[in-house]
């Protein structure tokens, strides 16, 4: 459960990088920062819902 709102907070994280990157930044340097922050960030959470839905229901 606390994986999956890692994720969620995470792809959240990555939409306001790339927003700032695209409109905000004008120094190349920190524009290629936080994209490359955000892209890594968005593939952990990428591979964190691939994870979660191809686990299954645990059962109880």
């Amino acid at each position: 459960m606390w994986l999956s709102f890692y994720a969620m907070g995470a792809m959240f994280v990555c939409m306001l990088l790339i927003n700032i990157s695209r409109n905000k930044l004008n120094n190349k340097l920190l524009k290629f920062v936080f994209s490359l922050t955000a892209w890594l960030l968005l593939l952990f959470a990428f591979f964190s819902m691939i994870y979660l839905v191809f686990s299954g229901p645990t059962g109880g």
